[in-house]
């Protein structure tokens, strides 16, 4: 399945997933699909592995519940971010570390102050390694970080690798987002 990316969600600079200049952390990008879906994108380093070789449990159960919590942005604004509240997964494949990593993920359902989603680390060949959920209150973003949001802290970083289209193997939701 080919989906066209919309638009790119901002990173920081010293976020464990997502900072740019967070020397031990993932350094994820987020895209925003044009069927409501967000896609984060890593290439783990071997630092990240739990067994030689395979991505350490805890690091699936970061990227999984910050993609599925940042899945809220695509329906409000990047002041709100879904702050955990429960947040389970299963592991079904282990994870490689070789090679870039794909997690997919969406929001199920939405309430006034909470939402609860969806996501899955997705394998090269669009089986799915790892399954989480969660609930998340929806919560302003002046109310939960101390950092300059509207500055060079949390802004969205251009680069020429920014895919305009994303390849889905499978769509791990079984008939439809």
């Amino acid at each position: 399945m080919r989906l066209k990316v919309n638009k790119k969600q901002p990173n920081s600079k010293m976020c464990f997933v997502c900072g740019t200049d967070n020397s031990f952390g993932l350094k994820s990008w987020f895209y925003e699909l044009e069927d409501g879906q967000l896609m984060a994108i890593f290439q783990p380093v071997e630092q990240h592995q739990g067994y030689p070789g395979r991505l350490h449990g805890g690091i699936a159960a970061t990227i999984l519940d910050e993609t599925i919590g940042r899945a809220i942005m695509m329906h409000h604004s990047h002041n709100i971010w879904g702050v955990t509240v429960d947040f389970s997964m299963k592991l079904r494949k282990p994870v490689p570390i070789e090679g870039e990593i794909r997690v997919l993920a969406r929001i199920v359902s939405e309430g006034k102050r909470s939402f609860q989603g969806e996501g899955a680390i997705l394998l090269s060949d669009g089986q799915v390694a790892v399954e989480g959920r969660g609930k998340y209150l929806k919560m302003d973003i002046e109310k939960i970080a101390d950092f300059d949001h509207q500055g060079d802290a949390w802004q969205v970083i251009p680069s020429q690798d920014d895919p305009e289209f994303i390849e889905i193997p499978k769509q791990p939701w079984g008939s439809g987002a």
